[in-house]
């Protein structure tokens, strides 16, 4: 419906769109990969980016019976809906369930209206809990994202915001520092942002305030209600992105390739491209990633054997410690040949 301040994802707004022609173009894409990869099975199902809220759920039906009917999709398949408060009421929301829906992701972002609004934010607090009460009273699996590292937040900003969200009962939330993208109109505002010492501090808040454990350097979670598909993508598995905007990674006879959706791109990588990116997902994983001989090949052992402050290698396995994973981005670029 219209783009917040802080978004520099690939999404337009459009007051009136052509469901049928997007719809089309969407099932068209999973027709190519079923004659493409065959009837293979289906773990995970993500519509995201954008409001895939908004959708019609007549034209989201068709889309799902598609997948069903050229892949293997199982019962325990999790399929996640990103959506948007405001933009679901509990008939729409069962509507979606009854496709198959069984994961829920909410874009609160804020506990506060007037932070809503300074986001640029469709929807206020009571839309948000609505929504989150909604899908929670229909047992399934509910996550919320949400910003922090707003100008004027402080440390005990945080804390307040993660004591709030305690009190929801969430299984799942993301926690995402406001980045500030030269593109966006925050970009253009010359804000006042916290600095690097307040934001490292603020993150360390969160682990320490929030009752759901960290998995992934922004998600957090309850041991066992972990988004599947994006560990899956973080862990360097295979995965097709469907509709503009959207990428993939596809494994094909023993070679990576890079994927585009909308059919923008389909071209071999290289092993060590692969590799590193590999590397860049898995280091944002508590877990981190085993060392097989392409991780090996593509890192810097003399970097990380000077900074086990940073990261360390357990049981073959090599992922960042706490401090690491404050200036994860640094480690990057020093532990990648």
């Amino acid at each position: 419906m219209s783009k917040c301040n802080y978004c520099a994802f690939f999404s337009r707004a459009c007051a009136a769109p052509d469901w049928r022609a997007y719809t089309d173009g969407i099932l068209s894409e999973i027709d190519y990969w079923a004659n493409k990869l065959g009837k293979i099975d289906v773990p995970t199902i993500f519509f995201g980016g954008g409001t895939p809220s908004l959708m019609p759920t007549n034209y989201f039906a068709e889309i799902m019976t598609r997948i069903h009917n050229r892949f293997n999709v199982a019962p325990n398949t999790e399929i996640t809906l990103e959506s948007n408060p405001g933009t679901l009421d509990a008939t729409r929301l069962d509507e979606f369930l009854a496709t198959g829906v069984n994961r829920l992701s909410i874009g609160v972002q804020s506990l506060n209206d007037d932070e809503l609004r300074f986001l640029g934010r469709r929807h206020n607090v009571a839309d948000a809990m609505q929504l989150i009460d909604a899908a929670q009273s229909r047992g399934i699996r509910v996550s919320a994202d949400f910003i922090y590292g707003l100008p004027g937040h402080t440390a005990k900003t945080v804390e307040q915001l993660c004591r709030d969200i305690n009190k929801i009962g969430l299984t799942h939330c993301s926690m995402y520092e406001l980045t500030i993208e030269p593109t966006t109109p925050f970009g253009k505002m010359n804000l006042k942002m916290p600095s690097n010492n307040e934001m490292a501090e603020m993150y360390n808040t969160i682990g320490d305030t929030l009752a759901l454990p960290r998995y992934e350097v922004s998600n957090y979670a309850i041991p066992g209600n972990e988004c599947r598909h994006n560990q899956n993508v973080w862990d360097g598995g295979a995965y097709i992105g469907i509709g503009r905007g959207a990428a993939g990674r596809v494994f094909i006879d023993g070679v990576w390739y890079e994927q585009l959706g909308a059919k923008k791109r389909f071209e071999p990588m290289k092993p060590n491209e692969r590799a590193v990116e590999k590397i860049i997902t898995g280091l944002r994983t508590t877990r981190g990633l085993l060392l097989a001989p392409d991780i090996k090949n593509a890192l810097n052992i003399e970097y990380i054997n000077q900074h086990p402050e940073l990261l360390k290698i357990v049981n073959d396995c090599i992922r960042t410690t706490n401090a690491g994973m404050l200036v994860l981005d640094d480690i990057l670029l020093n532990a990648v040949k």
